[in-house]
């Protein structure tokens, strides 16, 4: 038996050997053929292979050797400087992987809700009719299929696609028409990943931690209505749709989001702090985060819609945030799914392209309340972002309300003087507030002179009903 014993042994350790020789190095799904990688950055690379196993990458626009060693945990990771837009380009790892038809360009990731989510799968027009245009080598999608998990994930079942007719049918169209503009205007190459879940509340987008250790976050996921159709636990898409994308460098964040917050709006504002923040320490980067406010629909209970719009405004305190106003492009107060897309990609790309990339001539400021003065029976309410002034799109303005001491708000008069707007009505002799277009289905008719549409708001802090069901 003794003389058996020494060559088994020495068996095992040439098989083993053998082993770690074969050993191929994997890449998680995001890192492959045909991706885009932001420019002019450090990007990582990183995936799985045997234990101190060394790991060599050539790129085919530099002459740099990169090399590392895989951990004890068979995992590896490295950083490589990636130049100005261009490709394409290959990436070599071990002589072995090839990675081919890599642009070098701009990276946004398109997430939120089914305003996001829609496409010429859902049979919008708008995609429909830009479906057989759509050929652009140098638009590339990711899109991250429903996933939830317990816990972090590191990889997502994917791969990046050229746009093509055949893709863009499928793809957001927010985000397809976004990276459009941004590919046109800024001509790079532009990656687009999808990663969103129609009916999905922004809890389930946040790090389940952040939503735990928050008592006052974690008592209003609670007040969330269960679905067949979409997750409502904290984190359980982030975990599985997010978190496997956070070692991949990007340009920015577009969000819409919001309509399945109305059941618990008042915490809206400071869930959406935490979860951007969370978003950026993950990547550990803090890029732009641009939204888009949720549009008028005539939601079950009164005024929740409003209150939410209310929310999303106050985000506008968390840095390097952007957003966008919509009620204008509302035909129907009915369907929770507006059918412009086309527009909203637009003004999201307007607010990009000015507020990232520093383009100059792109209208894409909105006139937000600032302040309001008392005057006689008559207040007088004062806008930012008005340098030009103001106009209707009607003879009377519309959705301007005003209060006295006693909280009964009537419907006011209204009228544009200058940059501002003068609100009366005769039965209010002490009026001391003023609502604008806050109401669910409100589409009001004040524009700034180059036709941004003033955002709602109020200028009381009273309690607004809700709880009744609007029949």
């Amino acid at each position: 038996m003794k003389k058996l014993f020494i060559p088994v042994i020495a068996l095992m350790i040439l098989v083993a050997g053998n082993l770690r020789v074969a050993a191929e190095v994997r890449l998680p799904s995001i890192l492959g053929s045909h991706m885009v990688l932001q420019q002019k950055s450090e990007v990582n690379l990183w995936g799985w292979c045997s234990p101190s196993e060394k790991i060599y990458v050539k790129t085919s626009w530099d002459t740099t050797k990169y090399v590392t060693k895989g951990t004890s945990g068979a995992k590896w990771t490295m950083k490589i400087k990636t130049p100005v837009a261009g490709g394409p380009y290959t990436i070599t790892i071990n002589d072995k992987t090839v990675l081919e038809d890599v642009m070098i360009g701009e990276v946004w990731l398109c997430s939120g809700q089914s305003n996001m989510e829609l496409s010429g799968d859902q049979k919008l027009k708008q995609s429909l009719d830009e479906a057989p245009h759509a050929n652009n080598q140098k638009i590339r999608f990711f899109y991250v299929p429903k996933t939830t998990s317990d816990t972090p994930q590191e990889n997502v079942h994917a791969s990046w696609k050229i746009c093509t007719p055949e893709e863009m049918v499928h793809f957001s169209a927010i985000g397809y028409f976004f990276g459009k503009r941004i590919q046109h205007d800024l001509d790079v190459p532009v990656g687009l990943i999808n990663s969103n879940w129609g009916g999905t509340p922004a809890e389930v987008w946040t790090p389940k931690e952040v939503v735990e250790q928050d008592p006052v976050l974690k008592e209003s996921s609670l007040k969330l209505n269960p679905s067949d159709w979409w997750p409502i636990t904290p984190g359980a898409s982030y975990q599985a749709m997010i978190a496997p994308l956070t070692k991949f460098r990007i340009a920015g964040v577009i969000w819409y989001q919001g309509e399945s917050n109305t059941q618990n709006y008042a915490t809206y504002s400071r869930l959406m702090a935490k979860m951007v923040s969370s978003w950026r320490e993950a990547w550990g980067n803090p890029f732009p985060f641009y939204y888009v406010q949720i549009a008028p629909f005539a939601y079950g209970s009164y005024n929740v819609g409003a209150l939410l719009r209310e929310q999303q405004t106050a985000c506008l305190t968390i840095p390097k945030t952007g957003m966008v106003v919509i009620h204008d492009l509302v035909d129907d107060v009915n369907n929770i799914h507006p059918v412009k897309k086309m527009e909203v990609a637009d003004r999201l790309a307007n607010l990009a392209l000015s507020d990232t990339y520093g383009l100059k001539g792109l209208v894409y400021k909105y006139p937000m309340y600032k302040g309001m003065i008392i005057e006689k029976n008559r207040l007088r309410i004062l806008f930012d972002n008005v340098e030009n002034g103001l106009k209707a799109t009607a003879k009377d303005l519309s959705e301007f309300y005003i209060a006295g001491a006693d909280q009964k708000f009537l419907f006011a008069s209204a009228r544009i003087e200058g940059n501002t707007v003068i609100v009366w009505n005769k039965a209010v002799k002490d009026p001391v507030a003023v609502r604008f277009g806050f109401s669910n289905t409100a589409i009001p008719n004040l524009f700034s002179k180059e036709g941004m549409p003033v955002n709602t708001f109020r200028t009381d802090n009273w309690k607004v009903m809700t709880d009744a069901v609007v029949k």
